[in-house]
């Protein structure tokens, strides 16, 4: 297939997009510098450097691919106006083409949930309100659409467990914890996930939502302990953990969530790589 992807030098990215070429696909990256471009191209794809919100020039790239996969996330807090332009743009692009446009969402638009499924009901907390919105509007228009919804991504060093645990340590060297660390994240290796969205793609289907997670759901505490290297944990109130991390972020870090992920792996998928416990301990 000719994919198009955005977001190829991201976490999850530039992963996908070297699972893409591995799987035998031309891959066009949408970028914004070049020296994003010369990385794509070192992984194999070609590159178009523009802006992903010049509606115009995304949505022509977008309508001479088999396919779309949509990874791109700004970090500065224009989330919900990057994706509507995304969003606007496969519209325009692939509306009632029959070609596949794949979202990406994220684990905590359920909210507090001990079995989350793609049915469960969004109540997100504040840092993710946006995405249902946008999410919507992909599901409304006439697109072969799924939407897939990663857990907490970890794996080569990155993603938000090592932040979060990496340099968190207090005055006796003890790993800090989000809250008392009682609440279950879901969490998914970035060779999972992107493996997944190979699935996806490839199946061509409008599948609608589908969770990315490994179906292991460890507490904070027991990924506080594996990080620590023997020094121990320590457990804070959520009013600190609001004044450390920020209020929105903590509140996402604080929710209690489970799930099996049974519908991605009715698709063929299954996850095979280390589990965040078993990698936090190796590092």
């Amino acid at each position: 297939m000719k994919i198009v992807l955005t977001g190829g030098t991201g976490y999850i990215g530039s992963v996908l997009l070297q699972q893409l070429v591995a799987a035998g696909h031309a891959v066009t990256a949408l970028v914004r510098s070049d020296e994003a471009a010369a990385k794509v191209r070192k992984a194999g794809a070609e590159a178009a450097v523009g802006d992903l919100q010049d509606t115009a020039w995304t949505a022509r790239l977008f309508a001479a691919a088999d396919g779309v996969v949509h990874t791109a996330a700004p970090s500065d807090g224009s989330g919900e106006q990057f994706d509507r332009a995304v969003v606007a743009a496969a519209v325009e692009a692939l509306s009632g083409t029959g070609k596949p446009y794949v979202h990406t969402s994220g684990i905590w638009v359920y909210g507090d949930n001990a079995a989350v499924t793609e049915d469960s009901p969004f109540v997100p907390p504040a840092l993710t309100a946006w995405r249902r919105g946008v999410e919507q509007a992909v599901l409304d228009a006439d697109l072969v659409a799924s939407i897939v919804v990663p857990g907490i991504v970890y794996g080569h060093g990155g993603g938000i467990p090592a932040g979060v645990f990496g340099a968190a340590r207090d005055e006796q060297g003890r790993v800090r914890l989000v809250g008392d660390g009682s609440q279950h994240w879901t969490t998914i290796h970035v060779e999972d996930v992107a493996a997944l969205y190979v699935t996806v793609v490839e199946r061509g289907e409008r599948l609608g939502y589908v969770i990315a997670a490994s179906g292991v759901n460890p507490t904070v505490r027991e990924l506080g302990e594996a990080a620590s290297g023997g020094a121990g944990v320590a457990p804070e109130s959520v009013e600190a953990s609001r004044e450390r991390l920020g209020a929105a972020f903590a509140d996402a870090l604080l929710l209690d969530q489970q799930t099996t992920a049974a519908k991605a792996r009715s698709l063929g998928w299954t996850p095979t790589r280390p589990t965040l416990v078993e990698e936090l301990r190796a590092h």
